[in-house]
């Protein structure tokens, strides 16, 4: 009998022993649960502001033209952007009989999206915007040439004494897509086209008007309008989240 008692102990402790065991290799087969990343990156918001290179070009390449343009956004959400430019131009068309100079300053703001997702902390975007533009400006009709269906005598060129007119003004909605890229710190090259659709103008009274600062070239049978530029900017960060 003790020794019946002896096995019966020995079986249970061995028993034991193995369920022990088993628990002990489960618990180690368990992974222990996986820690965070506790690594973040935060992104730059701020104020970018800079010049359009286009239009300087111009100004030094183009003596029909003049004009400055000041451009500029800010970081509002992740991917969204208020932006505004602001800008001087002097603009001589001669066209047919008529040759004529704008002269005036405009302004154009709304917003930008960034389509673009970048890597890391990386600044660079592929944007779509919208803009509303106005402009003030004068129209000065430097000459004209009186209209004949013969070429017997020579061209009556004329130069009117009170060909300018001042205080007209223009409006449009404006469509933006562009690309920037940062090339160096903080630094930004971009290119971008431009749709435009004049809502509404002022002209002289005894022509139309040939271009409108800010819009560009406008035509008779059409409200539409297009335009380019190419600039760089500076980005002051004014805080990262």
């Amino acid at each position: 009998m003790k020794l019946k008692h002896t096995s019966l102990y020995i079986t249970n402790l061995l028993l034991l022993l193995l369920f022990f065991g088993n628990l002990q290799a489960q618990e180690q087969e368990i992974p222990p649960p996986s820690v965070p990343d506790s690594v973040q990156y935060k992104q730059k918001f701020g104020l970018r502001a800079g010049v359009d290179l286009s239009k300087l070009l111009r100004t030094a390449l183009q003596d029909d033209y003049s004009g400055l343009e000041i451009v500029g956004d800010y970081r509002v959400y992740k991917n969204f952007y208020a932006a505004a430019e602001i800008g001087n131009e002097k603009i001589t068309f001669a066209e047919g009989l008529i040759t004529a100079t704008s002269t005036g300053s405009y302004i154009k703001v709304g917003g930008d999206y960034n389509a673009y997702e970048n890597w890391l902390d990386m600044q660079n975007s592929i944007f779509v915007g919208l803009r509303y533009g106005f402009a003030t400006f004068s129209q000065d009709l430097e000459e004209y040439t009186i209209y004949t269906t013969t070429s017997y005598f020579e061209p009556d060129v004329r130069t009117p004494e009170d060909g300018e007119t001042t205080g007209l003004t223009a409006n449009w909605i404006e469509l933006i897509a562009g690309i920037k890229v940062e090339v160096l710190n903080n630094l930004f090259l971009s290119a971008n086209v431009q749709l435009k659709r004049r809502i509404g103008q002022s002209t002289p009274p005894n022509f139309d008007n040939l271009s409108i600062p800010g819009f560009n070239r406008t035509y008779d049978d059409s409200s539409f309008g297009v335009g380019f530029g190419y600039t760089i900017s500076y980005l002051l960060p004014l805080y990262k989240k």
